[in-house]
């Protein structure tokens, strides 16, 4: 498999920025495989994607950033370089509804995501069976209504121990501590059951069936303090009647979550969303 560096950037836009890049990496023998940019006109700013063949660098991803710095510095750059041969760890959690997570597990084996899946966190037992037939570790960690703080407390304790670089909310019904939101700014992943910002909370698709709708969606966002309100990395629909049922909205709706948190979480793995303030570019 090839072995790639990524490099992401966002700044204010000005002139010159995609030449001096281009020729930063020309300059150092880069093959540049894959390129996406696009300037927001009304925020003034810039968002860059470049893929680079590693092997057409002749240095290592250390000495490329370092050698990049000044230029990031002049243009005033948010950026990051990674290495495809570091693969991100992830983190799964997930109550009782099994979709999402069987999805992820399924194209984890499949390859279709690049990363190492690191552990599994649930506050249910059902899932360990499943889980361990994978070759992952299951924690169970019990939420109390009365104790919400211990069960956190041991959550952030095994992510942790599992040196997550993600973690990702597979249809885990627990609102996230502000602490632990804050910490994974960016890197917690959760797929909601509606297509926000409508329906959000609990129980939307029985609130969509009510308000009558013709579509129906799930999200898959960024977790912030703010419940359901973090930056969107994907959504996608189905179209539904009158004829349909609360329960026929649920099992459309499964459909739809699991490809579009498998989406996000892939994108997301690829160094393919940028986020700015509430909002994100996803050169997907």
């Amino acid at each position: 498999m090839s072995h790639y560096y990524r490099l992401v950037v966002s700044c204010p836009d000005r002139l010159g920025i995609v030449a001096r890049v281009s020729n930063f990496i020309a300059g150092h023998g880069g093959s540049i495989t894959e390129a996406s940019q696009h300037s927001d006109l009304e925020a003034g700013r810039f968002f860059m994607r470049y893929e680079i063949l590693a092997d057409s660098v002749a240095m290592p991803p250390e000495a490329l950033r370092e050698a990049f710095a000044p230029i990031a510095e002049e243009f005033e750059m948010a950026w990051a370089l990674t290495d495809t041969r570091q693969r991100r760890r992830v983190v799964l959690m997930v109550s009782r509804e099994t979709h999402c997570l069987v999805d992820l597990l399924y194209r984890w084996t499949a390859g279709e995501l690049d990363c190492d899946i690191a552990c599994v966190i649930s506050n249910h037992e059902d899932m360990r069976g499943l889980v361990e037939w994978h070759g992952i570790g299951y924690h169970h960690v019990p939420v109390k209504a009365d104790d919400k703080q211990a069960a956190f407390a041991e959550v952030q304790r095994l992510v942790d121990d599992a040196r997550a670089d993600c973690v990702v909310l597979a249809r885990y019904m627990q609102i996230m501590p502000p602490e632990l939101c804050q910490r994974f700014q960016g890197r917690m992943i959760n797929i909601h059951h509606s297509f926000l910002p409508s329906f959000a909370g609990a129980r939307p698709y029985h609130q969509a069936h009510q308000r009558g709708v013709k579509l129906i969606g799930a999200t898959c966002h960024y977790v912030t303090e703010e419940l359901d309100a973090g930056p969107i990395i994907e959504q996608d629909i189905h179209r539904v009647s009158h004829c349909h049922t609360p329960n026929d909205l649920v099992r459309f709706g499964r459909d739809v979550e699991k490809a579009v948190l498998a989406r996000g979480l892939r994108w997301h793995l690829e160094d393919r969303v940028l986020i700015h303030g509430n909002k994100t570019v996803v050169f997907a």
